[in-house]
């Protein structure tokens, strides 16, 4: 699997440069990407979640998405903790940002992409309860820490968002046992392909808009990429690999998720509530790059501590 996630990750890599091109190239401005992107988190994304549960009812497909939720909650919570204990506030450094890009991964943007090439719908499908999770702690926990206020009527804007309304639906349709039409099934297939170079678009966008030189000389970017690329992975990744009776697909599914480079929202908050939003694009920027390299290395440590563990 390391194997089939560099290729795939390094295919991503080359439509990040072509989206660092557009921008360049003012092919695509600032304010369009910005409308790309909820484009992207709003419709592809959604039709992609969605599409996952098009699929023939199999009890082990409950068994494993309810599996997939519960390990979740652990490895995000897992992700809370050890952010906060290799993050120490203090005085002058953006210790909330930090924290959140080393808590929170990028896995719609780069876990959806990755996960479908690997296991095709039925990653997805698991993915679902892991994105589902992840929502609810970035609604809650993410912006009180961002804010600085403990706003918990938060969590109910996580279930009018586009990605859960099409969690919900899929899990419905799912349960009926409803499949679309022929016609509906293939032009929503159509949308579905757009999602890995759309989003590695908007990335490679986002990117092209930091300081590349500054980026370079901030030792900080490096310490917090090292924390959410590689240290957090792996030391989930040890119960991970020593869960008994865990589909593989389901394991490695959570840990690419949990493995994906600094979520893209981290920016999107710091805008919002007057943080550092430069420094928040840098650590993204940083990581989205970086994680061509670690993602496969987790994975690859991953495969070898379930086998002798």
């Amino acid at each position: 699997m390391a194997s089939t996630i560099l290729y795939k990750t390094v295919i991503m890599l080359f439509l990040i440069a072509v989206g660092i091109l557009c921008s360049k190239t003012k092919l695509i401005s600032a304010a369009s990407n910005k409308e790309l992107s909820k484009f992207v988190l709003q419709v592809v994304n959604p039709v992609v979640i969605f599409m996952s549960y098009q699929t023939d009812y199999r009890p082990e497909l409950v068994r494993n998405l309810l599996l997939t939720f519960v390990i979740s909650i652990g490895a995000i919570s897992a992700a809370v903790l050890l952010a906060y204990v290799f993050v120490r506030k203090k005085q002058g450094r953006e210790f909330e940002i930090e924290r959140f890009s080393a808590t929170y991964s990028n896995c719609g943007f780069m876990g959806i992409p990755l996960v479908s090439a690997v296991y095709g719908d039925e990653g997805v499908f698991y993915l679902t309860a892991f994105i589902t999770v992840f929502n609810i702690f970035v609604w809650t926990h993410g912006v009180i820490l961002i804010s600085g206020e403990k706003k918990f009527k938060q969590v109910v804007k996580v279930f009018y968002s586009p990605t859960i309304i099409s969690i919900v639906l899929g899990i419905i349709t799912f349960f009926l046992h409803f499949r679309l039409p022929a016609p509906a099934e293939d032009a929503l297939g159509l949308i579905k392909e757009l999602n890995t170079p759309l989003a590695m678009l908007v990335s490679g966008v986002t990117i092209a808009g930091t300081n590349v030189m500054k980026m370079l000389k901030n030792c900080r970017v490096y310490y917090i990429c090292l924390l959410k690329l590689l240290v957090i992975p792996l030391i989930i990744a040890v119960p991970l690999s020593l869960l008994t009776g865990v589909d593989d697909k389901v394991r490695m599914t959570i840990l690419v998720a949990a493995a994906a480079p600094p979520a893209a929202i981290c920016t999107l908050f710091s805008l919002r509530y007057g943080k550092n939003s430069i420094y928040a694009s840098e650590i993204f920027a940083a990581g989205t790059i970086l994680s061509v390299c670690t993602l496969p290395l987790v994975v690859k440590a991953t495969e070898y501590l379930t086998k002798i563990l």
